[in-house]
């Protein structure tokens, strides 16, 4: 009967806090000990308990007074089972932990802050004026990598990824290891595996056919976070056809007047049932401090042409560089980067010759 009445003090005391101090427009759990509370900036408190389980409060009635906090390693005034997270503006996140009367770890809550304002800076600036996060696909096999650029005053690191197809919705589960690293996302429809650099993450759809159409678009979310605990959602949806972008074309000069190419190696085969597209171009100028001087679009001349073995291609006798690139023949993608020969032509050195005769 004790335990009884117990068990019902507590659930009013945590109805009551609910009520009274969960301030914070929304809150849900990004993963297991990781919270996001969404706010507006206005002064207000959330309740974190130490102990979840009514079961558990129960059997540590007695010792509940023994229960003492840390916030990023700070000691607390506040102790008890419960705890209230103070917040104001963005302020308010990090990581919360209950430690027993001896100093040992008994539970942590890492807080994270979404800040619910229309107009407020960003964590991630956008990538050629277009959109925040970048992506790219070398191939067709199902594998795509996405990166993006960290506002200068806002380098965080990655909090949460869900990388899924359109139709799996919210029955998508992810997790990551202990690393932090490396990540996986699972439904009924697609299994996704991700790993995660400094400003970019490399993803996998195990389930892709790459001789399939594509009937349901990728859907990316990335979750970053600052070292201040503020958290933000970027998102981006795409069919792999859509961000494909071939890697540079392997290009040869066979003599003064003849170059040659063949498709990357990383390109999806058979070629006849993914063919490309190339461009080539003639430049009439050397560049000779150019590091690629197919950079210089106003010294191009170009025409296209389709192929799906080696090329070759013989250039005017005036070209003193040719560049190459490709895309994919079937769909309007991105161009790869250019190759380039340069074209060094044999003259006489009628001077030369007559001294040395």
């Amino acid at each position: 009967m004790k335990d009884k009445m117990k068990l019902f003090v507590f659930f009013i005391v945590c109805a009551f806090l609910q009520v009274t101090y969960q301030n914070p427009l929304s809150h849900w759990t990004l993963l297991p000990n990781i919270l996001v509370l969404e706010v507006d900036g206005t002064v207000g408190q959330f309740p974190l308990s130490c102990f979840e389980s009514p079961e558990e409060i129960i059997r540590r009635d007695n010792q509940s007074q023994d229960i003492f906090w840390k916030k990023n390693g700070v000691d607390q005034t506040q102790s008890g089972n419960s705890y209230l997270v103070q917040l104001e503006e963005s302020l308010g996140g990090g990581n919360y932990s209950c430690h027993g009367k001896d100093g040992s770890l008994l539970n942590h809550t890492v807080v994270l802050i979404r800040e619910n304002q229309v107009e407020r800076r960003k964590i991630l600036l956008k990538t050629d004026g277009e959109d925040y996060l970048k992506c790219s696909a070398q191939n067709y096999s199902g594998e795509f990598h996405c990166s993006w650029t960290w506002h200068s005053s806002r380098v965080g690191r990655v909090a949460f990824i869900r990388a899924q197809r359109v139709s799996d919705d919210n029955h998508t589960q992810c997790s990551v290891d202990t690393s932090d690293l490396h990540w996986m996302c699972s439904s009924s429809h697609s299994n996704f595996s991700c790993s995660v650099d400094a400003n970019s993450i490399s993803c996998l759809d195990e389930r892709h056919c790459p001789y399939a159409e594509e009937s349901q678009q990728i859907h990316i979310t990335v979750y970053v976070m600052t070292k201040h605990f503020l958290v933000e959602s970027y998102s981006k949806h795409f069919y792999l056809s859509e961000i494909v972008k071939p890697d540079k074309v392997r290009i040869a000069k066979i003599n003064a007047t003849v170059i040659e190419w063949s498709y990357p190696s990383s390109w999806s085969s058979p070629y006849s049932y993914f063919p490309l597209t190339f461009q080539i171009a003639q430049l009439r100028r050397g560049c000779k401090r150019c590091g690629n001087p197919c950079t210089d679009s106003k010294a191009l001349k170009s025409l296209t042409f389709h192929s799906t073995d080696i090329c070759q291609f013989q250039v005017k006798h005036s070209a003193k560089a040719v560049c190459v690139r490709a895309k994919d023949a079937l769909c309007n993608s991105q161009w790869s980067e250019w190759s380039h020969v340069r074209l060094r032509k044999k003259t006489k050195n009628k001077g030369k010759n007559k001294k040395q005769a």
